[in-house]
């Protein structure tokens, strides 16, 4: 089985024209460089709509049949940041471990990671993470945060990702360990070709 990954990035400015959008180039590297098993994007720009926002997350996953969906942008405190509340309209289950973890690799970076409000949930059986809108911010948050040696030394969320994957009923996902090391209990892994 492929995995299918929606990315949505959320933005008034960029879905308007005014300024290229960032967030889906990155991740479509990233993921690129990433990930070693086989894998489709269905990416979306939208504005800081609530209703469109949980319309799209929803189409990705009900409709589109995502594994996983990440969007970009809209979680901080401003007044049109709602990302994270239609996020949360649209889950069966909240998964808060990754926006502590988002912010905990962020703090590292920026005092102001404080302000983000990105929260992971559970929609039916697909994963759906709000990640920062900056692509530097985001490969941080993905992959972590490695010392002068390569060594991690705050794990990124994508860590976690291919595993809740497999718990949800998706595609096993493998990844390039020089990018990002997917953690697996010794029973959930599979045997290397």
């Amino acid at each position: 089985m492929t995995l299918k990954i929606g990315l949505v990035s959320i933005s008034d400015r960029a879905s308007q024209g005014v300024y290229q959008d960032l967030g889906i180039p990155a991740l479509t590297d990233w993921f690129a460089l990433a990930l070693t098993s086989p894998f489709e994007t269905v990416t979306r720009l939208i504005p800081d709509e609530q209703p469109e926002i949980e319309a799209t997350l929803k189409e990705l996953v009900d409709a589109e049949g995502c594994h996983l969906v990440l969007t970009t942008g809209g979680t901080g405190p401003a007044p049109r940041d709602v990302t994270p509340e239609a996020t949360l309209a649209v889950a069966d289950r909240e998964m808060p471990g990754f926006g502590e973890q988002m912010r905990q690799v962020s703090l590292r970076f920026v005092p102001t990671a404080i302000l983000s409000r990105q929260v992971g949930v559970i929609r039916k059986s697909s994963l759906i993470l709000n990640l920062p809108g900056q692509p530097k911010a985001i490969r941080e948050t993905l992959e972590g945060l490695k010392d002068e040696n390569g060594m991690v030394v705050v794990p990124g969320i994508f860590a976690a990702v291919p595993y809740c994957i497999d718990l949800i009923g998706g595609p096993y996902v493998e990844t390039d360990e020089a990018v990002v090391k997917a953690f697996r209990p010794k029973s959930a892994q599979k045997p290397k070709a």
